[in-house]
Formats: structure tokens, sequence, C-alpha cells
């Protein structure tokens, strides 16, 4: 089992008045345009599972918005883990499990979690390496229900290009600090969509030129 990343460096994480909960200005500005896009195009009913949850201000939007799922959040950190709950009970959403503990770049974890009618990510896959990119994605194909949903939010390049100066700034920082990390392919996230048994569906352009991978698992 692969141990989950450091991921402090790049996080933005603040601690909110002194309280568990977390607050990164990037998850109050891209939840808008995320919550839309899942709206959309959400299953009617079922389980959702949130992958990298951080400070937990998305989950208690999304459970809010699409109030017919029973939503899954997890992360890595115990410290995220926390914040997540501290959101979760701040929302008053009652469809919101408690926080768990899931590093989805570790092989196996569909077994323990299958069925999953959405399975959502957000800004996480510049920040783990392309061989555990490969994993969580074969991994969320496995733990999705027929016709599940698998979306992927976050910045990557387009066709082997960084389309801003501040993309490429980010990404060669990121691979200054860790040279397995850093922004992926989107040719290249499509390749490992249809080789973990899913269809893409639709590629979006989202604010601040990121992009909303939607794929189905047909059967």
């Amino acid at each position: 089992m692969s141990a989950p990343r450091d991921l402090s460096s790049v996080s933005g994480f603040a601690q909110d008045d002194g309280s568990d909960r977390l607050f990164a200005p990037s998850a109050a500005r891209n939840i808008e345009p995320i919550a839309e896009v899942l709206a959309h195009h959400a299953p009617k009913s079922g389980k959702a599972l949130e992958i990298a949850s951080g400070t937990g201000q998305h989950v208690a939007v999304l459970a809010e918005r699409i109030p017919h799922l029973l939503w899954q959040p997890s992360d890595v950190d115990s410290a995220r883990l926390a914040s997540v709950n501290a959101w979760a009970a701040r929302s008053g959403n009652t469809n919101i499990l408690p926080a768990l503990m899931l590093n989805a770049t570790s092989p196996g974890w569909s077994r323990d979690h299958p069925g999953q009618s959405l399975i959502t990510l957000s800004n996480l896959l510049h920040l783990i390496s392309e061989a555990e990119a490969k994993t969580l994605l074969s991994e969320a194909g496995k733990a999705l229900a027929p016709q599940g949903i698998l979306h992927i939010y976050g910045p990557f390049l387009r066709d082997g290009t960084a389309i801003s100066e501040a993309d490429a700034e980010f990404h060669a920082k990121l691979q200054s600090e860790d040279p397995e990390v850093g922004y992926k392919n989107d040719w290249d996230v499509i390749d490992w969509i249809h080789a973990s048994g899913m269809d893409l569906v639709q590629l979006l352009e989202m604010p601040s030129n990121n992009l909303s991978f939607l794929a189905t698992r047909p059967f």
C-alpha cells in the first residue's frame, strides 16, 4: 500500500476561527461551478463518494445542492477529516456520512466501497504521480455502479502544454518540489479513463483554466 503524499506545501489550508473547520480560498471560489456541473449530471439516487475532500467546504455545498444522494467524504489526513466533519455539522445536512480515512491512490480500495452512483474528486491529480493517478482511476472504475458517474475537476495541460503563464509556473513549482507530480495531460487522462473500463461522457472547460471530466461505467 502506498503512503499518502504530504500535500501541505501546496494545500493552502488555514484554520478557521480556532475551530476544527479549515478554510481554503480556492475551494470557496470553485465550488459553485463544480456544483452546477454535478447537479446537472448526478444520478437520481444512490451513494456519492468524494475523494480527497480536503477542508470539507465542497461536500457541505454538494450535499445541499444534490440532496437525493448519500454523500461519503474521505481524505488521507486526520486534520482534514475533522474539518470535513465540522463543515458537515455546520451545514445541517443529514445526507453526509462521517468522513472516511481513504488513500485512493492505493490498490484495492474499490473492494470496500462498491456500488457508487457518483465519485468526484477536485484538484488532486496534479498533486499525485502518474502511476498513482492511474491506480486511482482504475479503482474508481471498479467502485462505480453500472451507469455510475465519475467527475474529475482541476488544472490540466492541453495537448501537453500549459495554457497560461500562471499554470506553467505552478506546474514547474510542483515538479521542482517533487518530479513525480504536476499537471497531467488532458489526452492522457482520457486514455486512463478508457483503460479503466469507463467511457468519457463530456469534457468541460471550467473557470480559471480548469477542466471537468465526466465519465461513466457503461456496465
